[in-house]
C-alpha cells in the first residue's frame, strides 16, 4: 500500500474540474492548519483557548453575511452542501404536514436539471415523514432555463420548490428574480430553497432581500477544504434540526464545529471580499478566459458542439461533445495528457447519457458524449494558456489514432492490423483489418460507433469489404438498415445481416460447403447458426488451404449471441429455438479448434473472448451437451426453465444467462513497480490503454523499462497471437487507474497466460509520472 506522502500530483497537471472541487488555496491551507496547531479550542468552552475559538466561528460567520448578502436570517455551519439540502427539505416537510390536508394534490417541485442530491433527498424524506406527496420535475428549455408557465400552473399546490442558481455541468443560471416573482404571485407560502453551489464566487448575492428560504453552500467549491459547508435560513422559514446534540450552533446543528474548516472558508471568503486582492478574478477575464479555451477545442475538435448557450451560462464552465468520439474516448486521452476533465455520462461498458442534457432535449449522442470542463474563479491566465497547449498537443495523438480527421496528419503507416473490439453498452463490436491490402470488416457494429468507423475508414483509406451483422431481432429490424445506410450500402448487394451476394464456395472440416469472402490472405465464412435468433450465423476467419477452411487454420469464430463468455445466449425471443440452439452447439463443436477463439456480440464480465474448452470448464450445460450426456430434450428444458429467470432484454441487456467469473490477479502496488523490475529483468511492462492515450502520455519508460502498447480492444489478437509463448513471459499490465489492466490479466490468465500482474491504480498513483 502507499503511504500518504507517496500520492502526489503528476507532474505538469492541467486541473479543469473545478466544479467537482477546487483545489484549496495556500491561504486556506495556512488558515487551517494554524487553527489546528494553535487555535485548537473548542468554540462551546468558557475559558481562554475556547473564546478564540469562537471568535473564530463567529466572524466568520459575519463574513459569510457579507459575501452572501444576509442581514438577516440564520447563518449555520455545515458539513457541506448535501447536509444542508437535508435540513431544509426536512424542516420544510415537517412544517408543511399540516398543510397537506388542504392541498388537493400536494406536490413537491424541483428543476429537472437540480443536482441529484435534490430530488433524491426530496423522494426520500417524502417517504420517511409519510407526506404523500407527488415529486415532480420542472421542465427546461432547450437552454436549461425553467418553464415559468409550468411552475406558474403548478406551484398553487406545492409544499415546497426547490431550484438552484446555476447548474453544475453546464453553468446555466436562472433569473432569480422573475423565478421569485413567479413563485410568490402564485403561492406566496411556500417553502423555496435555491442551490447556492455554483454561484458563490461568481455571482453576486443578495440573499436576504430575496424571499428565498434555505440556500445551502459549499466550501469545497470555492477553495476550502471538503467536509465544511453553510446553509442560510431566512428568519420566517420553519427550521427542524436535521442533527440533535449537544445544542451547537445555536440548537441549529449540533456537534462541535469544524474549526479549521471554518478558518480555512474565513481565509477565502476575505480574498473574495476584497476588492483591491487579485486572487477572484472579474466576470470579464473569466469571460476571456473560456473565449480562448471555446476557440482551442474548436481548433481541436471541428466536430465540437457546446451544450449550453454561453449567454446565460457561468463563463467557468464549459460542456461540449465531440461527433465520433465518446466522453471516454476524451476523458481518457486527456487524462493521458494530464488535463483533468469530467465526463457528463459514466465511463464504463454500460453507457448512460447526462440527464441534466436529457432535459433540455439534447440529442442522444450529445448527451452520452459530453465533456465538462470547468475552471474556478481563482484560475490564472498561465493556468489557461497551459490548458490550451495541454489540448492542442493532446489531440494530436487522436489524429494519429484515426478517431478525428485531419488534413495534415500522414496516417499511411499507422493503424491496427488484426482485429480489434470496441465496447458500447456491454455491446461488442469487431473490426477486422488486413493493414497490407487496406482491406476491413466489421461485425455486429453499435450504430453510436458508426461514426468512429466511418472516420477509421477514411483516414486509413480502408476498403470495407462487408458489415455485418451476427444476428437480427425481428423487434430490431431497423438496426441493419440503419447501419447500411450510414455506410452507404445497398441492401440490394447484401442480405439483411450486410452479407454480400457475390461471396465465393468453401468447404469447412466436416466437408459442409459454405460462403466465404476474402480479407487479405484470409477468409471470413458463413455458418447458420440458429438459436438465439432464426436467423443467427456465425462467421469464421482463417486462412483457407486448397479451398478448404480447416479447424486448426480458424484464428477466430464470431458466435453473435449463441456463446457467449461464460454463458448462452437466451432462447425465449420470438425469434429463438432452444431445439436449434442445441444443434448449432453440436454443429460449431465439429468445425473449430477447443482453443480457437470465440468473439461473442456481448461481454457482461469484461473478458473480451473464451473458447469452447474455457465454456466447457466453466458452464456444465454446455459441456454436457457437447459431450453427449445431455440429450436435445434435456437441454431444451434447461433452457426454457432457465430463460423464464431473466428480465425482458432491451438486446443490450440480458440477451443470455452469464454465471459470474472470478480469477484472483497477483498485484503489483505503484510504489512497487520500480524494484519489482530490478528483481524481474525479463518482465514486459504492458500499457493496455489505446494507442491515443499512450501517444499523449509524456513518458513511455518506467523504471528504464520501456513499455509496450497493448490496448484492451486489441487483447484478443494479442491472445491469438501469442497462444505459443503463454509461459515465456512475466506480463505487468497497466493503465490509467487500474480498472482496464485488471481486465487485460484476468483476461490474460483466463486464457492460460502464465505470470500475470496488474498495477491497482495504475497511472494514477504512479508517482512523479
Amino acid at each position: 500500500m502507499l503511504s500518504l506522502r507517496e500520492i502526489q500530483p503528476q507532474k505538469n497537471e492541467v486541473y479543469l474540474d473545478n466544479n467537482a472541487t477546487t483545489p484549496v488555496l495556500p491561504q486556506a491551507i495556512e488558515a487551517a492548519t494554524h487553527t489546528m496547531q494553535l487555535c485548537y479550542g473548542n468554540p462551546s468552552s468558557s475559558h481562554i483557548t475556547g473564546i478564540k475559538a469562537k471568535y473564530i466561528l463567529e466572524t466568520t460567520r459575519d463574513l459569510v453575511r457579507q459575501v452572501i448578502g444576509a442581514q438577516s436570517g440564520q447563518v449555520m455551519f455545515t458539513s457541506g452542501a448535501t447536509e444542508g439540502i437535508q435540513t431544509a427539505i426536512i424542516s420544510s416537510l415537517i412544517a408543511a404536514k399540516s398543510k397537506v390536508n388542504s392541498v388537493k394534490k400536494p406536490i413537491l417541485l424541483y428543476g429537472a436539471t437540480e443536482h441529484k442530491a435534490v430530488p433524491e433527498s426530496l423522494k426520500h424524506w417524502n417517504e420517511m415523514l409519510n407526506i404523500g406527496a407527488e415529486v415532480i420535475a420542472i421542465p427546461v428549455d432547450e437552454r436549461g432555463i425553467l418553464d415559468m408557465d409550468f411552475i406558474a400552473k403548478h406551484v398553487p399546490n406545492a409544499l415546497m420548490i426547490c431550484t438552484m442558481i446555476a447548474n453544475n455541468e453546464t453553468g446555466v443560471y436562472q433569473d432569480i428574480s422573475l423565478l421569485e416573482k413567479t413563485i410568490r404571485q402564485h403561492n406566496s407560502d411556500v417553502f423555496w430553497m435555491v442551490d447556492c453551489v455554483q454561484a458563490l464566487g461568481k455571482i453576486a448575492l443578495t440573499i436576504s432581500e430575496t424571499t428565498i428560504d434555505y440556500a445551502p453552500f459549499s466550501g469545497h467549491k470555492l477553495y476550502a477544504p471538503k467536509g465544511i459547508g453553510i446553509l442560510y435560513v431566512r428568519d420566517t422559514a420553519p427550521f427542524t434540526p436535521f442533527i440533535a446534540g449537544g445544542g451547537q450552533e445555536s440548537g441549529l446543528r449540533s456537534g462541535t464545529e469544524n474549526l479549521p474548516g471554518i478558518a480555512a472558508l474565513q481565509a477565502v471568503l476575505t480574498l473574495l471580499n476584497d476588492k483591491d486582492d487579485s486572487t477572484f478574478k472579474s466576470s470579464a477575464q473569466l469571460a476571456n478566459y473560456r473565449e480562448q479555451l471555446t476557440q482551442t477545442l474548436c481548433e481541436a475538435f471541428p466536430e465540437i458542439v457546446f451544450n449550453h448557450d454561453f449567454s446565460c451560462s457561468l463563463p467557468t464552465t464549459i460542456n461540449f461533445s465531440v461527433k465520433g468520439l465518446t466522453s471516454k474516448d476524451i476523458m481518457d486521452l486527456f487524462d493521458a495528457a494530464h488535463i483533468r476533465v469530467s465526463a457528463g455520462s459514466a465511463c464504463s461498458s454500460k453507457v448512460t447519457g447526462s440527464f441534466v442534457l436529457d432535459a433540455m432535449g439534447k440529442p442522444k449522442w450529445q448527451s452520452e458524449s459530453a465533456i465538462r470542463m470547468s475552471f474556478g474563479p481563482a484560475t490564472t491566465q498561465e493556468e489557461i494558456t497551459t490548458a490550451c497547449t495541454a489540448i492542442k498537443q493532446a489531440v494530436k495523438a487522436l489524429q494519429s489514432s484515426c478517431l478525428i480527421l485531419s488534413d495534415t496528419a500522414d496516417n499511411s503507416n499507422l493503424g491496427v492490423d488484426g482485429l480489434q473490439q470496441w465496447m458500447y453498452d456491454n455491446g461488442c463490436t469487431w473490426c477486422y483489418v488486413d493493414q497490407r491490402t487496406k482491406e476491413c470488416f466489421v461485425i455486429d457494429l453499435a450504430p453510436e460507433l458508426v461514426g468512429k468507423f466511418e472516420t477509421l475508414v477514411a483516414c486509413q483509406g480502408y476498403q470495407v469489404v462487408a458489415a455485418l451483422s451476427t444476428h437480427q431481432h425481428i423487434a430490431n429490424e431497423e438496426h441493419v438498415n440503419m447501419i447500411q445506410a450510414l455506410l452507404h450500402t445497398s441492401n440490394t448487394t447484401c442480405d439483411a445481416l450486410g452479407w454480400p451476394k457475390n461471396a465465393e464456395l468453401i468447404s469447412l472440416e466436416n466437408d459442409l460447403t459454405v460462403e466465404a469472402i476474402k480479407v487479405g490472405d484470409k477468409v471470413l465464412a458463413r455458418v447458420a447458426m440458429p438459436g438465439h435468433t432464426q436467423n443467427s450465423v456465425a462467421y469464421l476467419l482463417g486462412s483457407p488451404s486448397n479451398q478448404k477452411l480447416l479447424a486448426k487454420d480458424i484464428a477466430f469464430a464470431f458466435t453473435g449471441d449463441n456463446i457467449q463468455i461464460s454463458g448462452l445466449g437466451r432462447c425465449d425471443h420470438q425469434d429463438g429455438d432452444a431445439s436449434a440452439l442445441y444443434q448449432s452447439l453440436q454443429f460449431i463443436n465439429q468445425v473449430i479448434m477447443p482453443d480457437t477463439l470465440l468473439c461473442p456480440a456481448h461481454d457482461y464480465l469484461q473478458l473480451f473472448n473464451t473458447t469452447l474448452e474455457l465454456e466447457k470448464q466453466s458452464h456444465e450445460l454446455l459441456s454436457q451437451a457437447l459431450d453427449g450426456e445431455l440429450t436435445e430434450q434435456a437441454f431444451i428444458a434447461e433452457i426454457t426453465a432457465r430463460d423464464k429467470q431473466l428480465p425482458t432484454s432491451d438486446f443490450n441487456q440480458h440477451c443470455g444467462v452469464v454465471t459470474a467469473f472470478s480469477n484472483v490477479i497477483e498485484v503489483v502496488h505503484p510504489n512497487e513497480l520500480v524494484s519489482f523490475i530490478e528483481h524481474h529483468p525479463n518482465t514486459v511492462v504492458v500499457d493496455v490503454r489505446e494507442p491515443h492515450e499512450f501517444d499523449a502520455y509524456p513518458d513511455d519508460v518506467i523504471a528504464g523499462k520501456k513499455m509496450v502498447n497493448i490496448p484492451l480492444s486489441q487483447i484478443t489478437q494479442f491472445v491469438q497471437q501469442h497462444k505459443s509463448e503463454q509461459s515465456n513471459h512475466t506480463y505487468v499490465c497497466i493503465c490509467r487507474s487500474g480498472k482496464r489492466s485488471e481486465a487485460a490479466a484476468k483476461t490474460l490468465q483466463r486464457n492460460h497466460f502464465e505470470n500475470i500482474f496488474h498495477v491497482p491504480g495504475g497511472f494514477a498513483l504512479l508517482n512523479g509520472n
